[in-house]
């Protein structure tokens, strides 16, 4: 059976709760509900095994909050002696309009603090992750108060349908690949 470690980035606590930097957190508790795999509080994050066909997706939510994300991915990798490719970070950006979900084998950080710390704490980009678009509605200098307020009336009316998207993506990366996910999901 393959593996996968898939991490949803977010802010631990009440507060951070449905705000758009806490998308990923979102996305792994569907897989999650899907599979009717519990969580489990462990070394960094909470924990869910979830079976996926022919795969076995190790959810991660990280309790080390969004700027130190990398250091429990570092751990659970090495942990479970996982490569790199069977990797999938799950991450809310601003720069892509509200709805819109980007899956990528590679890239920069894009400015966003929790994969510049996985790309530190790694030592590389080349690992997949899956942009889930939260929109700039923000005035200069509010992105911060941005990302960690809450999606409006009208977004939370789409968040299920883009939730679902997302998920369903990750177990299309995990069963048939990253080139097919890409090509029915970007």
């Amino acid at each position: 059976m393959k593996k996968f470690l898939i991490v949803g980035l977010g802010n631990i606590g009440p507060d951070y709760v449905g705000t758009r930097h806490n998308a990923g957190f979102m996305t792994v508790d569907i897989l999650a509900e899907r599979a009717g795999a519990a969580w489990k509080s462990c070394r960094y994050g909470d924990i869910s095994i979830a079976k996926v066909k022919n795969c076995e997706l190790m959810l991660l939510k990280p309790s080390t909050f969004m700027n130190l994300s990398g250091v429990a991915i570092r751990y659970w990798m090495n942990h479970e002696k996982l490569p790199l490719e069977n990797l999938l970070v799950v991450v809310d950006d601003l720069a892509l309009p509200s709805g819109t979900i980007r899956l990528k084998q590679r890239g920069s950080d894009g400015g966003h603090n929790g994969l510049k710390n996985i790309a530190s704490e790694l030592g590389n980009t080349n690992y997949a992750r899956l942009r889930i678009g939260v929109g700039n509605e923000f005035i200069r200098g509010h992105q911060i108060d941005y990302v960690l307020g809450t999606f409006t009336p009208e977004e939370k009316k789409e968040l299920p349908a883009i939730l679902d998207k997302a998920a369903d993506c990750v177990s299309a990366y995990c069963l048939s690949g990253p080139a097919f996910a890409m090509n029915h999901f970007n």
